[in-house]
Order: structure tokens, then C-alpha cells, then sequence
């Protein structure tokens, strides 16, 4: 378990293609959660994988993909 440690990320939404800032806890390392963006207020369903290094892989997408 890693410590509580959040990293800043930016991506595109996949409704209004809008690049925003998302803060992601690298404190877990597999997360699924749904997030509004900051723009548009859709739901943005995220799919994140943390490494050991804390190194983020992010993955947006709509509610129905």
C-alpha cells in the first residue's frame, strides 16, 4: 500500500473534449469511480491503474462505453 498521495492529471472529456485537471489518489492502485467534469457536468467514468513508481494510468470514458 502505497502512502496517501494525490498527483494532478490532466484529460479529456469524453463529452465536450474539454482538457481539465483531475486529481488522482495514488493511494490505491486499481480504482473505478465516476467524477462530473468541471466544464460540461457529465458524469466521466475513470479507470485508474497506479504502478509502483506512482506512475498513473487513466482511462475517461462515458457512462455507456
Amino acid at each position: 500500500m502505497n502512502d496517501f498521495i494525490q498527483q494532478q492529471t490532466s484529460i479529456q472529456c469524453p463529452y465536450c473534449w474539454e482538457i481539465i485537471e483531475v486529481l488522482v489518489d495514488c493511494s490505491e492502485t486499481q480504482q473505478n469511480y465516476i467524477e462530473d467534469c468541471q466544464v460540461c457536468c457529465r458524469p466521466i467514468v475513470f479507470d485508474v491503474t497506479i504502478d509502483s513508481g506512482n506512475g498513473v494510468e487513466l482511462y475517461a470514458k462515458t457512462e455507456d462505453e
